[in-house]
């Protein structure tokens, strides 16, 4: 068993209303738990910051590292809103200093991270067992669906990720080699984190029978020939092309009349 973030200093709120079998060990540990998820947030950040440095230039991957980072720290406002709701409270601490001074290339970042989320992933194995025996099923099984099931999916694509880096032979010292650019520029998961968000686009058009004007159907092209009865003068083709079309959904559309005549 790995011994899970102590909290000493909280304290149970005197007269909440709303808690109710709420156990009181329970509430330490995620308030113990949230002050870890926030220290995984100030790592995972500053790992995306020093990836957009200049000397370093890998965007992709900073922003990867950023919009993990953006993720746990939701994670630990989820945890925060969950003791509220139980009639808890987290209580504010000192965050820690994030040790990854020495992840200054992109396999011990990795690796950083993997060992990070399987430390997380732990607290949160300990804290179900800790719900279940003090009878808090509610707890367990929001813990077991929220917060153990990510965690699971994020160390299977860590674990993708230093497959690939190992493949690449990324750089360990700090010094970018062309396995880092390859990474940054076509690894999937990094550059979906950098992709804008598609537009918002008019909903599409109802079928043809369901718009306006669609009563009246399509009015076929008519073809007027005439040909001399000689044989000997060119052939003229009128042809005149009567379309109703129908009024989009936006607004937009409107019946036009469309004329064409060609030789």
């Amino acid at each position: 068993r790995v011994t899970l973030p102590a909290c000493p200093a909280h304290r149970p709120l005197p007269g909440s209303r709303v808690r109710h079998g709420f156990p009181p060990a329970v509430e330490e540990a995620l308030c113990g738990i949230t002050g870890a998820q926030l220290e995984l947030h100030y790592c995972l950040q500053a790992l995306g910051e020093y990836f957009d440095q200049s000397h370093v230039a890998l965007p992709n991957i900073s922003k990867f590292f950023l919009h993990q980072a953006l993720e746990e720290r939701g994670a630990a406002e989820a945890l925060m809103k969950y003791q509220q709701e139980r009639g808890g409270h987290y209580c504010s601490k000192t965050i820690q200093k994030p040790n990854c001074d020495y992840a200054v290339g992109l396999m011990k970042a990795l690796e950083l991270a993997m060992l990070q989320w399987k430390t997380i992933l732990r607290y949160f194995e300990e804290l179900y067992a800790l719900s279940v025996e003090n009878a808090d099923p509610y707890s367990a099984s929001t813990i077991k669906k929220q917060f153990i099931g990510p965690k699971i999916q994020k160390i299977k694509l860590m674990g993708d990720l230093l497959t690939n880096a190992r493949r690449l032979d990324c750089s360990q010292d700090g010094r970018n080699s062309l396995g880092d650019y390859f990474m940054d520029r076509l690894q999937k998961e990094f550059r979906t984190s950098t992709e804008p968000e598609p537009s918002d686009h008019c909903s599409p058009c109802p079928p043809l029978q369901q718009c306006t004007g669609a009563a009246e159907g399509l009015k076929r092209p008519q073809r007027e020939c005439s040909q001399h009865r000689n044989g000997i003068g060119p052939i003229y083709a009128t042809i005149h092309c009567t379309t109703m079309l129908p009024q989009c959904n936006d607004g937009t559309g409107a019946k036009v009349k469309q004329g064409r005549e060609g030789l």
